[in-house]
């Protein structure tokens, strides 16, 4: 089976680290978003590849060339960019004669769910999760027996707390190409773009049977929160809890982290759920919940809950203080 990867998107709600990467490239616990959906489609036997590039998009099939080159990759376009749904029926003649079927994944989604389980499941899958705030999300309804039979985006009054969380399994591409077709004939935007929401729904109208499968996790990656608690939920995983670290000066490491090649480290407090990149300086610095970037410099700061971009430097206050009794000090 192929799998296609939309990646156009501007990264708006990641600003300012989507103001030169791209937002599928943003690095999370020892990878890129994109590095860890590929990884997770890789092992589950998935070796051919639709990109949808838009923005930065030359940076998007530098970084698959260059560390996934065993990958049959193909690298669609998307200007201008008006959707999901546009994005898709751009790429449809990549996949539309697919016999084997097709699995979309949005590109900057990271999901726990047995992909191998799902791409055995009979007929159309959708993934999805239930939510707390449905009306933000594209959002699934079903009848008793389990199937679907309505997909809407971001409604204004959801009749279901169950969110698609951007991976779809089709199994007759050409049907899902047609829909598209539709959409973008006859103009159906919903919210001012071409949605898939749209074009599944059509197919939904036409006969078609879909089916949901429930994720253990979803980290919508597109934004600050979100990608912290994604890095923290990831650097948890057995992988990374077993990890072995090289000995840095007068430093405690508090586990989960994940630390680059060729670090320079010392007098600091790292952790837990700290990420941190190739060839970054880390010096006298408490930091836990955080991603650092590569080529990064950190001195004299307390730091959690922070992303900080590569080739990027801070430097906290260097106090020396005589206080006498009684002394209350806020820098807070």
């Amino acid at each position: 089976m192929k799998a296609v990867i939309p990646v156009a998107g501007i990264g708006s709600r990641l600003r300012p680290h989507t103001h030169t990467q791209p937002k599928s490239l943003v690095p999370v616990a020892g990878n890129t978003i994109l590095g860890h959906i590929i990884d997770r489609l890789q092992d589950a036997g998935i070796e051919e590849f639709v990109f949808i590039i838009g923005y930065l998009g030359e940076k998007i099939e530098s970084y698959v060339r260059r560390y996934y080159p065993q990958l049959r990759s193909t690298f669609v376009i998307q200007e201008p960019r008006e959707g999901i749904g546009h994005a898709l029926w751009l790429a449809r003649d990549t996949f539309r004669h697919d016999q084997d079927g097709v699995l979309i994944m949005l590109g900057d989604t990271i999901v726990d769910v047995d992909l191998r389980e799902l791409l055995r499941t009979e007929g159309n899958v959708l993934a999805i999760k239930e939510v707390k705030t449905p009306s933000i999300f594209g959002v699934v309804e079903t009848s008793n027996s389990g199937r679907v039979t309505k997909v809407i985006e971001k409604p204004r009054i959801p009749k279901s707390n169950y969110a698609l969380v951007g991976l779809y399994k089709i199994a007759d591409p050409a049907w899902l190409a047609s829909a598209l077709e539709r959409i973008i004939e006859q103009d159906l935007r919903t919210h001012n773009e071409f949605q898939l929401t749209d074009a599944l729904m059509l197919m939904i109208q036409d006969g078609a049977q879909m089916t949901t499968a429930p994720v253990d996790h979803w980290f919508d990656c597109g934004r600050k929160d979100s990608l912290l608690e994604a890095n923290a939920k990831l650097l948890n995983r057995p992988e990374f809890l077993g990890n072995k670290y090289p000995e840095f000066p007068d430093t405690i490491i508090i586990p989960p982290v994940s630390i680059g090649k060729d670090c320079q480290i010392s007098h600091s407090i790292i952790g837990p759920n700290v990420a941190i990149g190739d060839r970054t300086i880390v010096k006298n610095t408490i930091l836990s919940d955080s991603i650092i970037g590569s080529y990064s410099e950190l001195r004299q700061a307390v730091m959690h809950d922070c992303i900080v971009g590569s080739d990027a430097s801070f430097r906290g206050l260097n106090h020396s203080l005589n206080i006498g009794d009684n002394t209350e000090i806020d820098y807070s």
